[in-house]
């Protein structure tokens, strides 16, 4: 899932997760390239962010490292709009001789391109790779689909609570230590603060409310075989459901309101001054900081069920994938490595604000920069992924999780109807992906 260092981008891909990238294609399961040229250019796919510059720059000093170790070596970076990745990468899957030899794709949209035949299996280079060793596990994850390894993380985000010192400190309460809490602070401070909503949600967004249902002890889906079962209708799963789902109404965040809003516009919320407490990423921060609320918030993990614990956050972020139709295999996976290597990470950080895949380098960025604490221990505590399925990809473009929410707290549909509804509507989904 592609992650902006700005919530300022148009549309980011955490929202635009799977949006096209899984819609019917034909499959290109023989798109392996015969021949692997040890020369010649190389041509690399990667997403344009709202401010590109500084990514150019680390990436220009990445390939010019890479240039270095392969003097027949060209190198070619085309930067595409995130908004239409989709449809070029699709394009790029079904004729090989315009496809580049090198992408970046958002992390759920793994399993799709996989299904596409689109992304060459690098099982063997990423395992004998000295820094993978140090990537974070559920990082890896998001480039593996039945056991094998297809790309190489570029970097992971996650969420945490942003919340309004000033408030707190006006109306004496503390940040929550349980979800419980949170529901019940929420809803104080908009007693107390009407023009507030207590927490900033919205029925649209999907990666804020995961947290909910994981900490009750629910799943998204199960693996069965090679496909998966949807268990977002399980009473853990739905305990989780009535959590979120708690916090629209006139006591916080009145569903007229917020049953529409996504993650940008929680945040925007949070920023404008118009909330006491959001949801937001380690790549909200600087949206924040531009926003009213500069000097008068902090962050802190999103608590778990029990007191003390944290909840687990999605892991968005973004990848990057040799293509199966390259001709240059061997010298794309060395480019890949050193775009994806720990220097190169940590310059992005630098740059971007793009946290690490790898463990060790994520914690020279948090000594660096304090704010990134809360978002590094809530990857140390527990993140979870979306299933390792095309359906997904579904699942995602059909909104079929914000449908649910929304027909809640709108009160079209009780939470055991509405998760029902939406069960059935993911089983078809990861049937018809096989």
């Amino acid at each position: 899932m592609k992650l902006s260092a700005r919530i300022a981008a148009p549309v980011t891909a955490l929202a635009l997760a799977g949006l096209t990238a899984t819609a019917c294609a034909p499959q290109t399961s023989d798109a392996g390239a015969k021949t692997d040229e040890k020369s010649g250019t190389l041509r690399v796919w990667l997403f344009q962010e709202v401010s590109n510059k500084p990514k150019e720059q680390v990436v220009d000093a990445a390939i010019a490292s890479f240039r270095a170790r392969h003097k027949g070596a060209k190198v070619e970076v085309e930067y595409i709009p995130v908004d239409t990745r989709a449809q070029r990468i699709k394009a790029a899957f079904n004729d090989p001789k315009s496809a580049p030899d090198l992408i970046e794709y958002g992390n759920t949209d793994t399993a799709g391109y996989v299904e596409d035949g689109g992304l060459a299996d690098i099982s063997d280079e990423f395992g004998t790779w000295a820094e993978a060793k140090d990537t974070d596990p559920t990082a890896k994850q998001s480039v593996t689909v039945d056991g094998k390894v297809y790309g190489a993380p570029l970097f992971v985000g996650v969420r945490a609570l942003y919340y309004r010192t000033d408030v707190f400190e006006e109306l004496g309460v503390q940040p929550p230590k349980t979800q419980a809490e949170l529901v019940s602070t929420a809803k104080k401070i908009h007693k107390a603060k009407p023009e507030l909503y207590g927490i900033a949600v919205g029925g649209a967004y999907t990666y804020g409310a995961m947290p909910f249902i994981w900490a009750n002890g629910g799943e998204l889906a199960e693996k069965q075989g090679a496909s998966y079962k949807s268990a977002i209708n399980s009473p853990a799963a739905r305990k989780g459901i009535e959590s979120y789902t708690s916090l629209f109404g006139d006591d916080n965040c009145p569903a007229a309101k917020c049953a529409s809003m996504g993650g940008n516009a929680t945040v925007t919320a949070f920023a404008s001054g118009t909330a006491a407490m959001a949801i937001g990423g380690d790549f909200s921060h600087a949206a924040v900081e531009a926003g009213t609320v500069k000097g008068e918030y902090a962050v802190v993990p999103l608590p778990g069920v029990t007191a003390g614990s944290i909840a687990p956050a999605f892991a968005g972020g973004n990848n990057l994938g040799v293509m199966k139709s390259s001709s240059h295999r061997t010298l794309a996976v060395e480019l890949m490595k050193s775009l994806a290597s720990k220097e190169t990470q940590a310059k992005l950080f630098d740059a971007m604000g793009f946290l690490p895949t790898y463990t060790d380098v994520r914690a020279d960025a948090a000594t660096k920069e304090p704010f990134v604490k809360p978002f590094i221990d809530t990857l140390a505590a527990d993140t979870k992924f979306v299933p390792a399925s095309p359906g997904w990809g579904r699942i995602d473009a059909s909104l079929v999780l914000p449908t649910m929410f929304q027909e809640i707290v709108s009160g079209k549909k009780n939470v055991a109807t509405a998760s029902d509804d939406a069960a059935k509507k993911m089983d078809a989904a990861f049937t018809s992906a096989g």
